[in-house]
């Protein structure tokens, strides 16, 4: 065990040596490394082993985790595919689309907490990237960031601000004891809460700023790490795929290219079949009509996109489930036919799936031919890959059958349950509607005030109304991401009850002076460093009570002061670890800490400078 007085030294030692290794042994687990020093911190005494798991009952980590469920259950409905298709669906580039993420984040993160949104789009932009074969390096960052700036418009948009609000509640009552004159009654006055859209006045300038700097010059410090799009999932195999146009299908009246059928990657849309008519090749303006038979050859992915879309189906086998209920029993399957298949011979039409395996033919693959016929008309050769639709126990009833070579589920091809849509977007605003109401009336220790209480209740909802199969929802928690930030919760944790951070801030503002604009501009920069090693919430917690002590020593108004913490303890663009949607992208964006450093140092020194120049005209001194 250190003796006490070690204590900060050794905590500020582990979060460098974390930091550095971060950058220097790129291949090292983000998570193992932030919990390795985790439990360093904790053996050492600096941490409690209470202290040390505390990250991991966090409101944050928590509301994150039931977030990832609801997401599950907003994808597998179909939702986000209709969100992506109205966000970020006509963007051809990606300039275009970071154009589009900025004009509706900047708006939407001022009264949605930004964890939640960034839960919610994130699986979006992924989708949007794979179609696009653009890395998603190139925007899963300015999606972190623009929430952050949106967030600083509006009290109820960041929880940083929250806890800000909550701290002047407690100030204004222990210092109203000691005012004695009336120039201390006005400082008292001036700790009073903020209302909705005060901190707005700063904030506001401060995002429009950011937001232009991330879409002109910042695009070009983002990394293109082209490896990632190898993780998107496409596999290669070309199918030829018959799609049928059913009365019901929301293409109808549209053109192919406001349909978006030709965005799919990997995707030729061959001809359409019209009342025995054949239109080829199909135009970018060619209508869609009822009773379309429309002939694709594409990946496994692009048939996963095109069964997406609600009245759209497969029309290899008239046998093919489309009912919603049912379909929900089922998922798509590929096998290889064997020399010795009973179908060898056959076509597509005469082969009876139905009867033989309980199953029906989507698509057909043969290696290295393109095939143009009707899918109908094809006759089974060897070594033919098939997609089926099947019930979930075929691969385990099939796999050492003789009739096929191989047989293996599609990843991700449960059919969207678009029956459930209008409950899940019921459930879904409610929840939005929950975290706004509660964070602007909530009574702190409430249950229904807790954001952890709203997603986990909600994803809970989710899975009793059948919107999403709780196996689902169970594979979607990333426990890497919320291993990470729960650790470095943890870390944070370390230099505040050290007494490292409370040193280092008492320190810098003792060398300071009494100059009100060097007293700002340091609270300011003590507040982004701190929040960058540490958590927002944390800083904003610390370093009010401090931020204010000062403004009574010098008799200055603490407003200012109090307004600079709230907003640099918000604005965090340095380190992964200084806010919970940096952490959030970390992984699916292949980032490394050095890419927020190159990004977010120029973006903090211009909403830096912003903040400053406004703050002492909004809220002079």
């Amino acid at each position: 065990m250190l003796p006490r007085e070690l204590h900060p030294f050794v905590a500020v030692a582990v979060v460098i040596t974390t930091f550095i290794t971060l950058m220097v042994r790129r291949r090292t687990p983000t998570d193992l490394l932030l919990v390795g020093a985790l439990m360093l911190l904790t053996i050492l005494g600096v941490l409690t082993p209470e202290q040390a798991f505390a990250g991991f009952s966090n409101q944050a980590v928590l509301t994150i985790a039931g977030l990832f469920g609801v997401t599950a259950a907003l994808r597998r409905v179909g939702l986000l595919d209709w969100v992506g298709r109205l966000l970020l669906g006509r963007a051809e580039t990606e300039r275009g689309a970071l154009l589009r993420l900025a004009g509706a984040l900047l708006t939407t993160s001022a009264f949605i907490l930004n964890t939640a949104l960034v839960a919610m789009l994130m699986p979006v932009v992924l989708d949007w990237c794979r179609r696009r074969q653009v890395s998603p390096s190139r925007l899963l960052i300015p999606l972190s960031y623009l929430t952050i700036l949106g967030g600083v418009c509006s009290l109820i948009g960041t929880s940083t601000t929250l806890v800000a609000q909550g701290k002047l509640r407690e100030m204004q009552v222990a210092y109203q004891t000691q005012a004695r004159t009336d120039r201390q009654q006005q400082f008292v006055s001036q700790l009073r809460p903020m209302s909705l859209f005060e901190v707005g006045w700063v904030g506001l300038p401060c995002a429009a700023a950011g937001a232009l700097f991330l879409v002109t010059l910042g695009k070009r410090l983002l990394p293109d790490r082209r490896d990632m799009l190898e993780q998107l999932g496409d596999q290669r195999r070309e199918y030829l795929v018959e799609m049928l146009v059913s009365a019901d299908c929301q293409l109808i009246g549209k053109t192919i290219e406001e349909g978006g059928l030709r965005h799919l990657p990997g995707l030729f849309l061959i001809e359409i079949d019209r009342d025995g008519e054949t239109i080829t090749p199909v135009t970018p303006q060619d209508v869609v009509r009822a009773g379309d038979r429309m002939v694709f050859a594409g990946i496994v992915d692009t048939i996963i996109d095109l069964e997406r879309i609600p009245g759209l189906i497969p029309a290899a086998d008239m046998n093919y489930e489309f009912h919603p209920k049912k379909r929900q029993q089922r998922q798509l399957t590929e096998v290889v036919l064997s020399r010795t298949s009973p179908l060898i011979g056959r076509t597509v039409r005469d082969a009876n799936f139905r009867q033989r395996y309980n199953a029906a033919v989507v698509a057909v693959h043969r290696n290295g031919v393109r095939l143009t016929n009707k899918i109908g008309d094809i006759q089974f050769q060897e070594g033919d890959t098939l997609v089926l639709q099947t019930r979930t126990s075929f691969v385990a009833t099939y796999r050492n059958s003789r009739d096929f070579y191989l047989v293996s589920s599609v990843d991700d091809s449960h059919p969207p349950r678009h029956h459930k849509l209008s409950l899940a977007a019921l459930l879904a605003a409610g929840l939005l509607i929950w975290l706004v109401v509660a964070a602007w009336f909530g009574a702190a220790g409430t249950g229904w005030s807790s954001t952890a209480v709203a997603s986990i209740t909600v994803a809970g909802l989710m899975v009793a109304t059948r919107c999403v199969p709780l196996t689902e929802v169970r594979a979607a928690l990333d426990i890497h991401t919320l291993t990470t930030i729960a650790a470095a919760l943890g870390l944070g944790q370390a230099l505040a009850v050290s007494g490292a951070a409370e040193q280092l801030a008492q320190g810098l503002v003792d060398a300071v002076g009494p100059n009100p604009i060097w007293l700002l501009l340091v609270v300011y920069a003590l507040a982004v460093l701190m929040t960058e090693a540490i958590t927002n919430n944390a800083v904003a917690a610390m370093l009010l009570p401090l931020a204010v002590a000062v403004a009574w020593q010098a008799g200055l108004n603490p407003r200012p002061f109090c307004m600079a913490v709230a907003l640099a303890a918000s604005l965090s663009f340095i380190t992964p670890i200084g806010y919970q949607t940096n952490l959030m992208v970390m992984g699916p964006g292949g980032y490394r800490p050095m890419d927020y450093v190159k990004l977010g140092f120029p973006l903090a020194l211009i909403v830096g400078a912003v903040a400053l120049l406004l703050i002492p005209r909004v809220w002079p001194f």
